[in-house]
């Protein structure tokens, strides 16, 4: 019988999955002959045996892979027989180091295999705060180096017992080439910093803390949590104040999905998601209020229709729930980043200690160092599908792939707020787990720290470092201190690249990119665009009614001053204006008058078309939010109040109640949006006595016919079809869907966010897409 033997190569997410493991099973049943090697970007196979033993394995190897892994591509090459080496048995044989495509494993949520081991008092793990196995357990946040094995790992500290290696080395366990593997009796410790409790006694504790109604902080994968009963009034009240957190809401914790779908609506796709081996924060309905079943405490999420929800992921969160001390626990856990404001995401003894200790009673860590901070995922739903809000622990760095044939290496350093940078390998682009707002110091040592570690993990020397266009940015910072040549690239446009990049798409696009602030061409403040884009440059199309905002940072928190702004903008009359404004209780007579003169001197004011100011200054004249404590609380709520008017009149849906005129066009060409008549009829329309739900509805309805309108008018003049939707203002999923459904209507085809976020956390793939193109021209 004549033998044959391939090399095979397997490209994508095979390591830190049991992959070589998984190889070695399929290479014995089929009475395959060989070896299996970690190259770093991919796992090298020989396979010896008759042409229908290796066709076998290869059947296998496609078909039955490790639950975790992820194979993009599968390269099969002939020896011949004279070049091939006689091999007796299957051997995994030692990592070895080489140049190509890395694919580094996310974070993985423990397994129900590895739980259920933990919950047994038969097993020599039972209550193990770190138990894992090749399919679940810390993976890019312990990493140093590739290829992943335990010596370029924070597991290198921790030494395997004699019966951990027996089934480490064992290929019929679990735990066969597990590189975290431990136990109770080789693994990490957690204790209490600060006292002298260790181990269970350490667990025991923050069991009684949390029962008692305190609060303690708690390290787990990616970085620390402070946690409280989230049935506790009292504890999540004292944890708002201790946190200057008023009203952003915390994310809970649910002991298992039966207590999640007593709080939550939780619909198959979502349950899918909640139950799956990333475990995000999922935003999930409210149940209607007033049922006896729902414990949550009402200051969790105050005045917020949604819940942000996810189930244990690690297994020390398991044993919070559920330990053998007798404690009697809530089922539900206030789970919120351990961070003071602004401020990434702690990760060691010092930072919790110097940051978290005068926010909570305890400190509960452990001795497994984190490399990498990875705060956790938080994801909505739209239409049935996910829809990414923060990036980060169980999905990144898991790399976007195009179908381009640049090549080239780019690092985009990303946004200001909600920071993200990616790093660009030829058609892959690998975003980065969520980093911080950059307006503190630390965030920007963290951006600096995670940077150079990717760096290294992907082996990485950029040709060139994208930022943002803004000249204060302490992004733009980053990027011109690291001695590399740099691009600067506009904040909408960004977000439209980045639209493009994860659809996949490279013809002309009509860009729709509304959010916050940004910094435009011009000098003034964006955030209302539509921009002709291709990956080559942008033309500013159109763009809301430009409006004075005043006040600098605080107009960003204060919807009032631009409500007033845009009222005294259009009534360009003092007394008309506060007759409205007096009204309206926007503000006091003594305020107005600031308000006018600084409008009448341009001080502190720069001309701006912030669709996110529009939201808050149209928030404050319906009285549904006069300010903001956190970003985005007076859009949301107006979003919610317009979601609530129409769930209640269902009708409203196939109505167009304004006719007024959509877009008007300036003398120098640009497309304008109509929102300062917008604004004028929402205000004539409240004091005439019109409930604000119904105007919050109005105002989304109209804002979405009028973005349609201009986008008709782009059509017309560039002939694209294409609308990309991008922009911190598209989570808003009711304009999101009233948009998109209108576009639809008038043939547009429509490409929207799904695994990116929308918001700034997503801009940084766009920067680096534009980079790489850059770069071809120079090639």
């Amino acid at each position: 019988m004549s033998e044959v033997t391939k090399r095979i190569r397997v490209y994508g997410i095979v390591q830190g999955v049991g992959f070589r493991p998984t190889v070695s099973r399929h290479a014995v049943l089929n009475g395959i002959r060989g070896n299996v090697c970690n190259k770093g970007p991919y796992v090298e196979i020989y396979a010896q045996g008759s042409e229908a033993q290796v066709d076998g394995f290869l059947k296998d190897l496609e078909e039955c892979p490790p639950k975790r892994a992820a194979i993009l591509k599968i390269n099969t090459e002939d020896i011949p027989a004279g070049n091939a080496p006689q091999f007796g048995t299957f051997d995994i044989i030692e990592s070895e180091k080489t140049k190509g495509e890395i694919f580094v494993s996310p974070d993985i949520a423990i397994c129900d295999e590895c739980k259920e081991e933990m919950y047994n008092p038969k097993d020599r793990r039972y209550l193990h705060p770190f138990i894992n196995c090749t399919c679940c357990g810390p993976r890019m946040t312990i990493l140093d180096s590739l290829p992943y094995d335990r010596e370029r790992t924070s597991m290198k500290e921790f030494p395997m017992c004699p019966d951990c290696a027996e089934e480490y080395n064992d290929p019929e366990t679990r735990r066969y080439d597990a590189q975290p593997v431990c136990c109770n009796a080789c693994g990490p410790e957690v204790y209490l910093i600060g006292r002298a409790e260790r181990g269970r006694d350490a667990v025991t504790y923050t069991r009684q803390v949390i029962h008692d109604g305190g609060i303690v902080a708690i390290k787990g994968i990616g970085g620390f949590h402070l946690c409280c009963d989230a049935t506790n009034e009292e504890a999540v009240s004292r944890l708002r104040m201790l946190k200057h957190r008023p009203a952003k809401p915390f994310a809970v914790m649910a002991k298992d999905e039966t207590v999640v779908k007593r709080e939550c609506i939780v619909t198959p796709e979502q349950e899918q998601i909640l139950t799956g081996h990333q475990k995000p924060i999922l935003l999930l309905d409210r149940r209607s209020t007033g049922k006896q079943t729902e414990k949550l405490a009402p200051s969790v999420a105050p005045g917020n229709p949604k819940i942000g929800v996810m189930l244990p992921y690690a297994p020390v969160q398991l044993l919070l729930f559920q330990y053998d001390d007798g404690i009697e626990m809530p089922d539900l856990l206030v789970m919120t980043s351990g961070n003071t404001s602004g401020a990434p995401i702690c990760r060691d003894d010092e930072e919790a200690t110097t940051e978290l200790s005068h926010l909570c009673d305890a400190i509960l860590s452990h001795n497994r160092k984190i490399r990498i901070r990875a705060d956790d995922t938080v994801m909505d739903f739209y239409k049935k599908e996910p829809y990414m809000i923060r990036r980060s622990r169980g999905y990144a760095p898991l790399p976007f792939m195009t179908s381009t044939d640049w090549k080239g290496q780019v690092l985009a350093v990303g946004g200001e707020l909600k920071n993200t940078f990616c790093i660009g390998v030829d058609s892959r682009f690998y975003p980065s787990p969520y980093v911080g707002d950059l307006e503190d110091l630390r965030t920007v040592k963290a951006l600096q720290e995670t940077i150079h570690r990717f760096q290294t993990l992907l082996e990485v020397e950029p040709q060139v470092v994208v930022c943002d266009l803004h000249p204060k940015y302490n992004s733009t910072v980053v990027a011109e201190s690291l001695s590399y040549p740099v691009i600067q690239v506009q904040h909408h446009y960004a977000h439209v690249l980045s639209c493009m990049t994860e659809n996949d798409c490279h013809e002309p696009v009509i860009g729709v990119s509304f959010d916050g602030t940004g910094y435009g061409t011009d000098g003034t403040i964006w955030g209302g665009e539509i921009l002709l884009a291709d990956y080559q440059d942008f033309t500013r199309f159109g763009s809301i009614t430009p409006f004075l905002q005043i006040g600098g940072d605080a107009s960003a928190k204060e919807g009032w001053r631009i409500a007033v702004s845009m009222i005294y903008g259009y009534t360009k009359n003092r007394e008309k204006a506060w007759e409205i404004i007096e009204k309206l209780g926007l503000c006091s007579e003594q305020e107005s008058k600031v308000q006018f003169t600084m409008a009448d001197r341009k001080i502190n004011a720069v001309m701006s078309t912030s669709a996110g100011r529009l939201f808050d200054a149209v928030s404050a004249i319906l009285g549904i939010r006069r300010q903001s404590s956190f970003e985005g609380e007076a859009s949301t709520a107006l979003q919610f109040a317009a979601e609530a008017f129409e769930q209640k009149n269902e009708s409203v849906k196939n109505e167009t109640w304004s006719k007024m005129q959509s877009v008007i066009l300036e003398s120098e060409g640009r497309c304008i949006l109509n929102t300062e008549g917008l604004v004028q009829l929402i205000v004539e329309t409240k004091l005439q006595g019109a409930g604000s739900g119904a105007l919050a509805y109005l105002f989304h309805q109209t804002l979405a016919e009028q973005i349609v309108a201009v986008c008709m008018e782009a059509r017309k003049s560039s002939g694209r079809n294409k609308v990309a939707l991008s922009g911190g203002v598209f989570q808003n999923r009711l304009l999101l869907r009233l948009t998109e459904e209108r576009l639809g209507q008038e043939g547009f085809e429509v490409l929207r966010h799904h695994m990116i976020p929308p918001n700034d956390g997503g801009i940084a793939i766009g920067q680096a897409a534009y980079g790489m193109n850059r770069l071809q021209k120079e090639i």
